[in-house]
């Protein structure tokens, strides 16, 4: 994947990488599916001042498009180098979390079920 001239991750593999997590979401519908988590959802990209929202409907991400959805019920905000190391596994999201790398915006009990699909 190319990188932007600063070095960081660009819009367009931040958007791929979101539809990548839709796909993913979308093989596990069925186990995830019972989680019973139906919410609007948005990521925020801090460096790139880039953002995507969707929504949460069992157990997968649909209607992915380009920018922020203030009225959120859950709301992602992280770097986009952070973003794609979610993405593929490489960041845990408790520790990213603790690290303040990542902040979620949610209620208690979505952050629990969230974290069973991160």
């Amino acid at each position: 994947m190319a990188r932007g001239e600063s070095g960081l991750a660009t819009v367009d593999e931040c958007r791929d990488a979101m539809h990548e997590l839709a796909a993913r979401l979308a093989g596990n519908a069925d186990a995830q599916s019972r989680l019973d988590l139906e919410r609007t959802v948005a990521c925020r990209l801090t460096d790139l001042d880039a953002a995507f929202h969707g929504r949460l409907h069992n157990g997968q991400l649909i209607d992915i498009a380009d920018g922020d959805d203030p009225k959120a019920k859950i709301a992602l905000s992280l770097k986009s180098d952070d973003f794609l190391a979610l993405v593929r596994g490489d960041l845990d999201v408790t520790r990213a979390v603790a690290a303040g790398q990542m902040r979620i915006k949610a209620n208690p009990f979505d952050l629990l079920k969230l974290r069973k699909l991160l």
